[in-house]
């Protein structure tokens, strides 16, 4: 015989609410991360204007000093003056909204129970800023060259090894960071530098000899200054727009920094210093200081 309790116990086991079943848990839900963009702050902005401001004002003084110099001595203002011009118009232009675009680079987030997702990281890289620098930069080669007595072969191939380094570095932001193209662009761009410093730095030191110990002191202060200030920039650049370290804001506040002191700064020492020293004097004449002349002019009415 069975126990009546044996008989429930069985038919208790028996039913289906007793079957012990497991029930799936919820399926995990992954929300695409939307694109992140790292764009210029109020700190960036104003800094942008300050700068623009500061490149004006360097401009007009510039101007002003070269008034009652003799137009055949002017090439060291005409030049110092341009610079600061083209940086005010550059400045101008990022303060403003313009001359700027993004890079951007893919970044996964990994899950465990569920696909990996990607998005993307724009940042904003000022391509203004390299269109600034391959004029201005050539300008303040120029101007070294001449206080030193550089020749014209390795004024040339400094000019040329300078405007390679700022385009490799406007390529290199503007590059993939998973590919060669950002730090490929990178190190063409600091060899090109050595070449800059061989030709302008090194030949230059060796040239100014002949101009006498003052010219030397005032090339070797300035040409030291100058390097050092430029070697910064590859630096910043690998800590900021290479590596994505710093703010845009940050980065903006630096390379606004190191502007004023390559561009007015620099400008002001060498003029203040070339009104001081007469050896530092260039006379330029013929058409430079004259124009054509009455060699070149298109006679009117004449009979033959």
């Amino acid at each position: 015989m069975i126990h009546p309790d044996q008989v429930a116990q069985m038919l208790e086991t028996l039913s289906p609410t007793a079957t012990n079943t497991a029930t799936p848990g919820p399926i995990p839900t992954v929300i695409p991360t939307p694109t992140r963009y790292e764009v210029t702050g109020a700190e960036g902005h104003r800094a942008l204007w300050v700068v623009f401001a500061l490149m004006l004002a360097s401009s007009g003084v510039f101007a002003a000093m070269s008034w009652n110099v003799p137009v055949s001595r002017r090439v060291y203002h005409v030049i110092t003056t341009l610079i600061t011009i083209i940086a005010t118009l550059s400045y101008f232009a990022m303060a403003s909204g313009h001359a700027s675009t993004f890079s951007c680079d893919t970044v996964w987030d990994q899950h465990k129970q569920a696909p990996d997702m990607s998005y993307e990281v724009c940042r904003q890289v000022f391509w203004g800023r390299y269109v600034d620098w391959a004029l201005t930069t050539p300008l303040l080669i120029l101007d070294l060259s001449l206080l030193a007595g550089i020749d014209g072969a390795h004024t040339l191939m400094a000019i040329v090894a300078d405007l390679i380094m700022i385009l490799s570095g406007l390529f290199a932001s503007l590059g993939d960071s998973g590919t060669a193209q950002r730090w490929g662009w990178y190190a063409i761009g600091c060899v090109s530098y050595l070449f800059v410093i061989w030709h302008v730095g090194l030949h230059g030191s060796r040239m100014v000899s002949a101009k006498g110990s003052a010219v030397k002191k005032l090339f070797s202060s300035l040409a030291i200054f100058s390097l050092l200030l430029w070697t910064t920039y590859p630096i910043v650049w690998g800590i900021a727009d290479g590596a994505h370290k710093t703010s845009v804001d940050t980065e903006i506040i630096i390379y606004s920094v190191l502007d004023v002191l390559a561009k007015p700064i620099f400008g002001l020492w060498l003029l203040v210093s070339h009104r001081a020293l007469a050896d530092t004097n260039i006379d330029i004449g013929g058409y430079w200081s004259h124009g054509l002349a009455s060699q070149g002019r298109i006679r009117i009415g004449d009979g033959e």
